[in-house]
């Protein structure tokens, strides 16, 4: 039964289910499995990426519709009007074509790279030789360590663990029938066994076919008849908060304890691979109190993530054919590697684009920091930290060295938790002090400030991103980092953290938006900026870059800009529940993805026809990012950054290779390059604007600085002004980013003070000798400035005319979108 608070509340015409709109990007990420551009051994594993993101599905999304689905009065989801259990089974139709679909990928990948030296033998493939190999490899190592076991009413079906594989079969012997053997694959030992090869190639075995294969030795009188694979998916969706914390319980502990109770939760799925007896099939499905609709019988290996694994068997000869030519994060050009990154950013803000550049200049600034006499504290918020953190390293020197270091560590992090305690008690053994965050509320800010003391005066340098502080995804995730010493954040940031000490959510903040309490105030202040400048007859622009977008009031606010005639672009990696292009609700509306060979993960809020003001953020659009957790949006209040993100959004938006438009019916239809167009991979070009960027300053100094914009020009939400106030008159304004209005570079400003002596830092990657990806050429072109807002400039002063000379960076995206002759970037001609 539909709860009462169902009823007609909300128009559905413009909006879609999360679950469904999740599936299709799991779909997106299949779509590369089958993209012939992508090399082969990389196709391979973005099924195994797909298979990895169902598995989170499974145990986070089903986890916990199948706890509400038991609920008398079922709540409804506000974009689709449906109940839980009416999720479930949309859920359920849609992913047998998918599993499908995944399936015929990893099978026809598998055959091709046999072809190049890369073969997988199961149990129905094994020659002579190689079974004599697979039995003594068994007997000498696996054989000791498994427990085979039949069940019977002496011995009841065991507690199968999450995501664990086992060997199921049914078993006849001389007296008995209907009897099931069961065999956990050992996790101690190796998944994948390499097979001998004379030929160069690589031949390997999973540990599960081995098993298989010597299966009849397992259960003494009893010999196996049908036998499969099986995993349990369970699910994992418990709130820690909600289950109470003892009150002498170190908090540590309480999540030690969660931990363990996630292994015990109810299973919500069941994978087999292999032909079971449909007795058997049904005593395990009894056994985990499944509906047969969780059941998925798949035809390739469970859990495909061992692909990773067997990357560094590939033969040198077939590299190049298989992997993506590697890259090295390139150092960010408008940084000096010889001097002090303490020094570098006091002049001007400093903005780190990874993967493309390096994390070293944000890992260098907090380990000079901890060296620094003049540094007197480090407070930094942590979410996901790599296992081996250079980062934390320093924060322990730090703190050995006498600095106050502070770290919040959000212990809730889903699948990190154990990391995170363990780095926690790392830290505070050293010295840190560290919290754990409000009750209810995750801290999935990005945050670090390092204070110094110079005489008498302070000084604060504070670091905010899109992305976590870890060095591994650094290489994966594209994101942005922000390094600026201007006062206003750093009054705020001091603000902040010493509201996350008092466990104050509510903190008033002039140039910050902070979430729960005033992240959507800002985004809802700016949206209505815009909505009113288009009831006035004036241009009006929004540009959002968001990973999901979930939030109703967010929603239906952007339906109503659009209805007032404000152009809204977005770029969209995964879950989208707004649905562009309804007539009379959404016709302004464009939403587009990306999903390549880096994971899109930044967040931009621009607004203004000229993306004139423009915040990145740790926040989607998504309630529980602006109402139940403590997130962060920051200006950009530099515009050579400004500049460079304009130039980013404008590389996005021209994608017309990996880019895929969402349609009004919630399909995602590809976008091909039009008549007379280049082909056009956003990221292959940044990629390359990284390498030649850092190649032209490899030898020169780091140009001067932009002047960091007035302290009056962008407000906080709480001030009830979200967005720098609009120009009043906007002569030679720099274009919203496109191919036909390319952004505009900064003018430099006067040339910044002469550097202080540099400490060593730790080492930046030079240029790498490896050539840089194919990209499109740079054409100078006269552009025209856009006004600063510095209410402190002179009244005669008025925007110039500069010369762009053709500077291989980021900020000049746009001008190579140029040289391509791309007309439009939005709304395509349909094909």
């Amino acid at each position: 039964m539909k709860s009462s608070s169902a009823c007609d509340r909300h128009d559905y015409s413009y909006t879609q289910n999360r679950e469904l709109s999740w599936l299709k990007f799991d779909n997106r990420v299949l779509d590369e499995a089958f993209d012939p551009a992508v090399p082969l051994f990389e196709r391979l594993k973005f099924v195994s990426i797909f298979c990895s993101n169902l598995d989170e599905f499974f145990m986070v999304r089903v986890g916990g519709l199948s706890d509400l689905a038991t609920l008398k009065r079922q709540p409804v989801d506000n974009k689709s009007n449906l109940t839980p259990a009416e999720q479930i089974a949309r859920i359920s139709s849609t992913l047998p074509p998918l599993l499908q679909r995944a399936g015929t990928a990893f099978n026809d990948l598998e055959a091709q790279l046999s072809e190049h030296g890369v073969t997988r033998l199961d149990a129905s493939t094994l020659s002579g030789e190689d079974r004599t190999f697979v039995e003594g490899y068994f007997h000498a190592y696996v054989s000791p360590i498994i427990s085979p076991l039949v069940i019977d009413p002496r011995h009841p079906f065991p507690n199968l663990r999450n995501e664990a594989l086992y060997l199921v079969c049914s078993l006849e012997g001389a007296n008995e029938s209907g009897l099931v053997g069961l065999i956990e694959v050992p996790a101690s030992l190796p998944r994948v066994v390499s097979l001998p090869s004379v030929d160069g190639s690589y031949r390997y075995i999973l540990l599960e076919d081995m098993i298989l294969a010597c299966m009849n030795t397992c259960f003494g009188m009893y010999e196996p008849q049908d036998r499969a694979v099986i995993r349990v998916i369970r699910n994992a969706d418990i709130d820690p908060d909600g289950e109470g914390v003892e009150e002498d319980e170190d908090y540590r502990q309480h999540m030690k304890r969660i931990l363990k109770k996630r292994l015990r939760l109810q299973p919500v799925c069941l994978t087999v691979r292999g032909e079971l007896a449909r007795p058997t099939l049904k005593l395990i499905r009894t056994a985990l109190e499944l509906p047969s609709y969780a059941v998925y019988p798949l035809d390739f290996p469970l859990d495909p993530g061992f692909v990773f694994g067997i990357e560094g068997h590939i033969p040198e000869s077939e590299r190049a054919d298989l992997l993506f030519k590697p890259f090295t994060p390139q150092p960010d050009p408008a940084i000096d590697p010889d001097r002090a990154l303490r020094d570098q950013v006091l002049e001007g803000d400093k903005l780190l684009f990874y993967p493309y550049e390096s994390m070293n200049p944000l890992l260098d600034l907090v380990h000079q920091a901890a060296n620094d006499e003049e540094c007197i504290s480090i407070r930094i918020t942590l979410y996901r930290v790599a296992k081996q953190s250079r980062l934390c390293e320093s924060l322990i020197s730090a703190a050995e060295n006498g600095k106050e270091v502070t770290v919040l560590m959000e212990l809730r992090a889903r699948f990190d938790e154990a990391n995170n305690i363990a780095w926690a008690e790392r830290l505070e053994e050293a010295g840190c002090t560290v919290i754990y965050g409000s009750e209810g509320f995750k801290c999935h800010s990005k945050i670090c400030q390092i204070t110094y003391r110079t005489g008498m005066a302070i000084e604060r340098i504070t670091l905010l991103g899109t992305g976590n502080f870890n060095e591994k995804t650094a290489r994966l995730y594209s994101d942005f980092m922000l390094m600026t010493a201007h006062p206003g954040i750093g009054e705020d940031a001091n603000a902040f953290f010493q509201n996350l000490a008092l466990g104050n959510l509510n903190g008033d903040y002039r140039f910050l938006g902070v979430a729960p309490a005033g992240l959507k105030p800002l985004i809802m202040t700016g949206l209505n900026r815009e909505i009113e400048r288009a009831r006035a007859g004036e241009p009006a622009r929004v540009f959002f870059k968001l990973n999901s977008l979930t939030d109703r009031e967010v929603i239906d606010k952007i339906s109503e800009a659009s209805q007032a005639g404000v152009r809204v672009e977005m770029i969209i990696r995964g879950i989208s529940c707004l649905l562009p292009g309804i007539e009379g609700k959404t016709e302004n509306v464009h939403i587009r993805s990306i999903v390549g060979r880096f994971l899109e993960h930044a967040r931009v809020y621009a607004f203004g026809e000229h993306a004139d003001t423009i915040y990145l953020s740790s926040a989607d659009m998504m309630t529980r990012n602006t109402e139940h957790r403590v997130e962060i949006a920051y200006p950009l209040l530099d515009e050579r950054v400004r500049a460079a993100v304009r130039g980013y959004m404008a590389a996005q938006l021209a994608d017309n290779v990996k880019a895929r438009e969402l349609t009004p019916d919630g399909a995602w239809a590809h976008i091909s390059a039009a008549q007379g167009e280049e082909p056009f991979n956003s990221q292959e070009y940044l990629l390359a604007e990284a390498y030649r960027d850092a190649a032209a300053v490899a030898h020169k100094p780091a140009g001067p600085r932009a002047a960091h914009t007035g302290a009056d020009a962008v407000f906080n939400a709480a001030a009830a002004t979200a967005v720098a106030p609009q120009p009043a008159a906007k002569p030679a304004a720099s274009p919203v980013p496109s191919a036909a209005t390319p952004a505009a570079a900064a003018a430099p400003s006067a040339t910044a003070p002469a550097p202080a002596p540099s400490p060593a830092s730790a080492p930046v990657p030079a240029p790498s000798d490896e050539a840089a990806p194919d990209a499109q050429p740079v054409v100078p072109r006269i552009i025209e400035r856009e006004p600063a807002h510095d209410p402190k400039a002179r009244r005669g002063d008025a925007p110039g005319t500069v010369l762009a000379l053709p500077r291989q960076g980021r900020v000049k995206t746009a001008l190579a979108l140029f040289s391509l002759g791309i007309k439009t970037l939005i709304a395509p001609k349909k094909r």
